[in-house]
């Protein structure tokens, strides 16, 4: 294992690129609505990314399993937990959700954010499951402080989630980032506190709890990308890039955008 811990000018790097991330979720937000194609949202993201002098990551990102990934953005509706690939066949209905995970390649830095978008009138049970997703993200974002270890971080999101019921997915982390999307240390959203590598101020992390309604057991579609969940049940995903300091985590990424379209719809 090999942690790169970053200057603060790579750090402010890095919070351009993830600040352009959030401003990508918060176009997206806009054209989220029925009767949209995932691959609809794809393209607009991959236009507006590179409109602002970046790259989408995730475009030709390799595969263990199989082929690159065809698209800019992943796109996981319902039962899809992660890594869904757009097409023009899904399209989103009244009640669905989507998670949107996006990165960016900016100056030589990657950023990488997802949200977990309400389309139209959603039950107050799946309401409920992006909410305690969401606020799990921040109780994990506030145990990544100096000093504490990666344990720390996966402990506070796997008890917050599985104190209301949850499934919290064991198989996919949260990941180290920087000028490689995915750098040392993996980042559970399960764990036991004290345990895993100690975090130490300049490092940078992507946090990103994956969380389900029902059983947290997860399968591989035949297009060996997208992730569901076997029972059928819904789903969320939120994740921020972070740069761990001293006393409060410094948070890269931003929800500014997305959130302030969504109090103007709901």
């Amino acid at each position: 294992m090999k942690i790169f811990l970053k200057t603060e000018d790579e750090i402010e790097l890095m919070r351009q690129a993830n600040q352009l991330v959030g401003k990508t979720l918060g176009e997206l937000a806009k054209h989220i609505k029925p009767g949209v194609t995932t691959l609809q949202l794809d393209r607009i993201a991959d236009e507006f990314i590179r409109d602002h002098g970046a790259v989408p990551t995730f475009k030709n990102f390799p595969n263990p399993y199989g082929g690159p990934f065809p698209a800019s953005i992943c796109t996981s509706v319902n039962d899809a937990v992660v890594h869904g690939v757009p097409d023009g066949k899904t399209v989103l209905k009244d009640g669905d959700i989507i998670s949107i995970d996006c990165g960016t390649l900016l100056n030589g830095f990657n950023g990488d954010s997802c949200y977990t978008f309400m389309v139209g009138e959603v039950s107050e049970e799946v309401k409920k499951l992006l909410k305690i997703t969401k606020e799990s993200l921040y109780i994990g974002i506030e145990n990544a402080c100096a000093g504490k270890h990666v344990g720390d971080i996966g402990s506070a999101v796997q008890d917050y989630c599985e104190s209301h019921g949850y499934g919290v997915v064991r198989e996919l982390t949260g990941h180290g980032i920087g000028r490689e999307m995915h750098e040392d240390p993996q980042i559970p959203n399960y764990g036991r506190r004290g345990n895993g590598p100690m975090l130490k101020a300049s490092m940078c992390i992507a946090i990103e709890p994956m969380i389900t309604m029902g059983d947290r057991a997860i399968y591989l579609m035949p297009d060996r990308w997208t992730v569901r969940t076997r029972d059928g049940k819904p789903a969320a995903h939120f994740e921020h890039t972070i740069a761990v300091r001293r006393g409060v985590a410094e948070i890269l990424s931003s929800f500014d955008e997305v959130e302030a379209i969504e109090a103007s719809r709901y």
